[in-house]
């Protein structure tokens, strides 16, 4: 599939499979690196750059409470930081998302932030395809991102032979099982999208803003037993649809997934490749397996995950209903549960400079 922007998105509303209500685990990883983004904004705001004017894109917001959340969190920073009279805040995601699971929450959330402090906010919706440009030349002091660029733009270039069968067998991800070619593929595809995403932004961030970047990825050069983890199960579990005979095995064996878990040297040299920023922070975490409100880890990520891909899977298998999808998921997360010992997660965060 060429153009997944026409497709791919968040569940949205405020149901028990939305997004608004399966992303607390993304909302923590955000949070557990609250102290490197206001370090970030907080730097760019003490430089010669302070602006009267300051500008911030959120780049993927999705949709539900945690945009909103960011926002204020940053409004906090900015408060003792800056002398900016005004402040613009873009919140972007491709067209297919819910934003108004966002912005039913706007005119209170304005009103308290508003009533807080004697400067102009404006926060408005930006949809389009941050893997191209979005803003106008030198627009933007400071960019976020978080938990989004490990989606691609695209299945990758080459998963498909001339009859259009998936080179990776058995497999939607980069598995020990996948012939040496697909993690070549990916990552190529990887590559090509981190790469335009930079020089966009290069266009439309003034000298000295700062980029603070939240994605997930994988500790070393091997792709076994991380992210690609949480795949393979996915896998197992739309097998047994299969062997049940609801879903073709020409069907699954069709289907990738439009995701990459970069490595640190990956994104380090990436960015030093395009060269309109400066690498200031380059950390990898290990994701803590914390349930939170739901009872048990593998809940939570069955939630996260089905949140994030039930578009894809409905567009690709033809579901109707959730309840195949509410079979696939409950395997799902209880094969996490049992083999929790086995799953190591993490995320990269990096902090960007334009020179």
């Amino acid at each position: 599939m060429d153009d997944l922007s026409k497709v791919f998105h968040m569940n949205g509303g405020d149901e028990p499979t939305s997004y608004s209500r399966n992303s607390s685990l993304q909302k923590r990883a955000a949070d557990g690196i609250s102290r490197i983004t206001s370090s970030a904004l907080t730097q760019m705001l003490s430089s010669s750059t302070n602006p009267a004017v300051l500008s911030m894109a959120d780049l993927g917001c999705s949709s539900g409470p945690n945009a909103l959340s960011h926002v204020k969190r940053l409004l906090e920073v900015v408060d003792g930081n800056a002398a900016a009279s005004e402040i613009r805040v873009y919140l972007n995601d491709l067209p297919t998302n819910d934003f108004n699971a966002i912005f039913k929450g706007l005119p209170d959330f304005l009103n308290e932030v508003k009533n807080e402090r004697d400067r102009s906010i404006y926060i408005g919706a930006y949809p389009g395809n941050f893997y191209g440009r979005l803003f106008p030349d030198k627009t933007l002091n400071f960019v976020y991102s978080f938990n989004s660029l490990h989606w691609l733009s695209r299945i990758p270039q080459g998963m498909y032979d001339e009859r259009g069968s998936s080179v990776n067998k058995r497999s939607i991800y980069i598995t020990e099982r996948s012939p040496p070619v697909v993690s070549q593929i990916y990552y190529r595809q990887f590559r090509e999208d981190f790469s335009s995403f930079l020089k966009s932004r290069s266009d439309e961030v003034i000298a000295g803003g700062k980029m603070v970047l939240l994605l997930l990825a994988r500790s070393g050069a091997h792709h076994y037993y991380s992210s690609s983890f949480l795949w393979e199960i996915l896998y197992e579990s739309l097998s047994r649809l299969v062997a049940a005979g609801e879903v073709e095995e020409e069907r699954l064996e069709s289907y990738d997934v439009h995701f990459y878990a970069p490595s640190e040297e990956e994104i380090e040299e990436a960015v030093k490749e395009e060269g309109s920023f400066e690498l200031d922070v380059l950390e990898i975490f290990e994701v803590e397996k914390d349930p939170g409100e739901f009872p048990s880890y593998g809940a939570a990520v069955a939630g996260a995950v089905r949140s994030m891909q039930e578009s894809m899977m409905s567009h690709h298998f033809g579901f109707r209903d959730g309840t195949v999808l509410d079979k696939v998921f409950d395997h799902f997360g209880a094969s996490v549960d049992q083999r929790l010992t086995d799953l190591r997660t993490f995320t990269a965060v990096t902090v960007l400079t334009r020179l």
